[in-house]
């Protein structure tokens, strides 16, 4: 039977048969023992490592060296402080839009002590698509580390400017000057944490709120399931406007006590020197990280780690086989989504089955919907729908179970594969694109009458975006002028990777056009 664990509740029922989850737990645990949330919130449980042990480096940078949890503590004090004297109070949105650094890392911990909830956002957005977060989230405040993206802000902010700061929040101290106590880590479990914005079935992102709840449950379950402890250091290479980098990785080590290793970006040489350099013993990343290090000669220094996880999209079984051939290494592939965080993981000590993502996490409950075998979730890391849009939140919900999208199956030992998306959305190098964006941006050139969008599966983004541009003569400029021309209105991810001219596109009897036809 499942564990009595929904969105209120994520202590199991001791008197019930253990769950399949169970089998993630440490030797020594039992289902019973496991509290996800009982810290209270995300950053309860970070304060009171830090306290712990407070002479422990915590976060590492080129520019400033090793941090500690005592450091730490202070600074996102002193940063809490700054944007409570600026006028930020509880619930107030922050967006948030730079380079991963300890500076950002600060200002990112600051503001969840302080009840804010963060809004983070792309560095790769162009200006339509940062102002339809500013107009859709109403952020009070922006962090961000480029003058232009800054700009798009102001602009987009309208009667009332924002408060645009850099990721060194170097704003007047606060509030002792004014007499009154700062009151810092006091938000409720079910308070907004980050506000995450997802492509969604009408090709407009939406604003997925996770609260502290489905964050730090989400963050405790993977670091029971991986068996994180203070001793591990993370290379965290992945974004931090990400949840892979944001809410795995850097909410992940914080919760273990855990070390990490910030990069500036990645490359295979920056990941083994770091790895070597300052002895770490995790890496995350998604596949197109993995098919680069499987080019490298260098790929056997992955086997000093003790742990490689993949996620955000599919790891091709070829590409986990040449890591565990060459690099000594058997990638976990695990599999979360924005509205849920974290809900499956291959084990970390039973057998890690390529093609498969494994094993319910702790605490998540999932099954297959009956006719569609869509995959369906439910548990403590599941959101409690969209911002703002009470009737996507009706449509993506049944029975209090959130629908993934997803179709899947199971093996014979009760793995999850995932076979199929029942909605178009692509995943290329780990970024969702909604076809329909990039279909709407590229109607706009004069070249392009109509167009079809479709993810191919590639070795190194998983998946690619293709363009088929329908009618008129075949222009042989016209991929080209294409990308120069979607390089101003798109993220490069959601940019096509290939551009073909067909003569007509495929379509149905009502016009609509079949985009199976183009996979042909």
């Amino acid at each position: 039977m499942p564990p009595i664990c929904g969105q209120q509740c994520c202590v199991p029922d001791p008197t019930e048969t253990s769950p399949v989850w169970a089998q993630h737990l440490p030797p020594g645990l039992t289902v019973a023992e496991v509290d996800l949330v009982g810290a209270g919130n995300l950053t309860r449980r970070w304060v009171a490592r830090w306290r712990a042990d407070p002479t422990t480096p915590v976060v590492f940078d080129d520019a400033g060296g090793w941090v500690t949890g005592e450091e730490l503590e202070a600074r996102t004090r002193r940063v809490a402080g700054r944007l409570s004297a600026a006028g930020l109070e509880a619930g107030d949105r922050l967006l948030v839009s730079a380079q991963a650094t300890t500076d950002l890392v600060v200002a990112h911990i600051a503001a969840l002590r302080l009840g804010l909830v963060v809004v983070p956002v792309n560095t790769a957005y162009r200006q339509r698509e940062v102002a339809h977060v500013v107009a859709d989230a109403w952020p009070r405040a922006a962090v961000v580390d480029d003058a232009e993206r800054a700009g798009w802000i102001l602009a987009a902010s309208g009667a009332t400017p924002i408060l645009v700061i850099g990721p060194e929040v170097d704003l007047p101290d606060g509030p002792a000057e004014v007499g009154r106590q700062l009151e810092l880590d006091s938000a409720a479990l079910d308070d907004p944490a980050v506000l995450l914005y997802t492509s969604g079935t009408t090709g407009v992102a939406k604003g997925a709120p996770l609260s502290h709840r489905n964050l730090l449950a989400s963050a405790e379950a993977v670091v029971l399931a991986w068996r994180w402890t203070p001793v591990d250091r993370l290379v965290l290479a992945l974004p931090l406007f990400h949840l892979h980098g944001l809410g795995v990785g850097l909410h992940g080590s914080l919760c273990a006590g855990a070390s990490i290793v910030l990069r500036p970006g990645f490359g295979a040489d920056d990941l083994f020197d770091a790895s070597r350099t300052h002895q770490a013993s995790l890496f995350f990343g998604v596949p197109t990280m993995y098919a680069r290090l499987a080019k490298s000669p260098r790929l056997g220094e992955l086997a000093r780690l003790r742990l490689c996880v993949s996620g955000s999209a599919p790891l091709p079984a070829d590409l986990h086989a040449a890591v565990a051939e060459r690099g000594g290494q058997r990638i976990v592939e695990r599999y979360g989504m924005t509205e849920t965080v974290m809900n499956v993981s291959n084990p970390y000590a039973g057998d890690r089955v390529p093609g498969t993502v494994g094993l319910a996490l702790p605490g998540v409950d999932l099954r297959l919907d009956e006719g569609t075998d869509e995959i369906l979730v439910r548990g403590p890391n599941v959101f409690s729908g969209y911002w703002q849009r009470p009737e996507a939140t009706a449509e993506s919900f049944v029975d209090g179970w959130f629908r993934t999208g997803d179709v899947g199956g199971f093996d014979d030992n009760g793995y999850l594969k995932i076979v199929g998306r029942r909605k178009e959305l692509i995943i290329s190098g780990g970024y969702n694109v909604y076809p329909r964006e990039v279909e709407d941006v590229l109607r706009t050139h004069p070249g392009v009458g109509d167009v079809a969008v479709i993810g191919v599966a590639d070795g190194v983004w998983g998946e690619a975006v293709v363009a088929f541009i329908e009618g008129g003569n075949i222009d042989a400029n016209l991929g080209a002028d294409l990308l120069s021309f979607a390089a101003d209105l798109l993220a490069p991810y959601k940019r096509p990777k290939r551009v073909h001219q067909i003569a007509r596109l495929p379509r149905n009897a009502l016009g609509k056009v079949i985009k199976s036809e183009l996979h042909e």
